[in-house]
């Protein structure tokens, strides 16, 4: 069963980046599809990003699509989120998670493995 901790959260002002890590251990990091969520105070937990296990199809939500980039490094059992030219509306809660299924996925209820979650907040 992998575990998952995600850092690199934090306060930033608007146009700002940020880069997010989930640090992967206790399983075999390239046997999972990853994502990033996001969830607001409010609102329901939404896809921001995913990525399948080779790293060579990658999934975005439309709000963020041409502003965050996910990647992933197999070898070190890490997942990053790049998050450039940030918005109010990018502030919430952020997690990685991690799927058992063999082909993208993008909603939460296929995603078996969570971390804690880290804060973004963007301030206008």
């Amino acid at each position: 069963q992998v575990q998952l901790v995600e850092s690199g959260g934090g306060l930033v002002q608007a146009g700002g980046s940020l880069r997010l890590s989930c640090a992967a251990s206790g399983g075999t990091f390239s046997s999972y599809v990853m994502g990033w969520f996001r969830q607001a105070p409010g609102k329901e937990r939404e896809i921001v990003a995913a990525i399948v296990r080779t790293g060579g199809l990658t999934h975005y939500a439309d709000s963020v699509k041409g502003r965050f980039t996910i990647s992933r490094d197999n070898a070190k059992a890490t997942m990053y989120l790049q998050m450039n030219n940030l918005k109010p509306e990018d502030t919430a809660v952020y997690y990685c998670a991690a799927s058992i299924r063999l082909s993208m996925v993008i909603a939460p209820e296929e995603y078996q493995y969570w971390g804690q979650g880290t804060q973004v907040t963007v301030s206008s």
